[in-house]
């Protein structure tokens, strides 16, 4: 498995274990992560990746699943 994908997965099965966040895919809209579990998250992405999440990427495009997170950090690492 992707070290990127690796470490998220670590990241968000500490927020909800009890999710399964390999298939989910609606996240946001399926209401499974709140306001507090996406700054959470933000703050460990950028912590974990060295990169920074702004505020126009804070979209549910972009943290509905696994794969859209990984998409938009591996887009982030490619910037740097």
């Amino acid at each position: 498995m992707d070290e990127t994908r690796q470490t998220l997965l670590e990241i968000l099965e500490d927020l909800h274990p009890d999710i399964d966040f390999e298939t989910e895919d609606q996240l946001i809209e399926g209401n499974i992560l709140d306001s507090f579990d996406i700054v959470t998250l933000v703050t460990e992405i950028g912590d974990s990746f060295d990169v920074e999440i702004t505020a126009g990427e804070l979209v549910p495009e972009n943290f509905n699943s696994l794969e859209a997170m990984v998409e938009l950090i591996e887009k982030k690492l490619e910037e740097d």
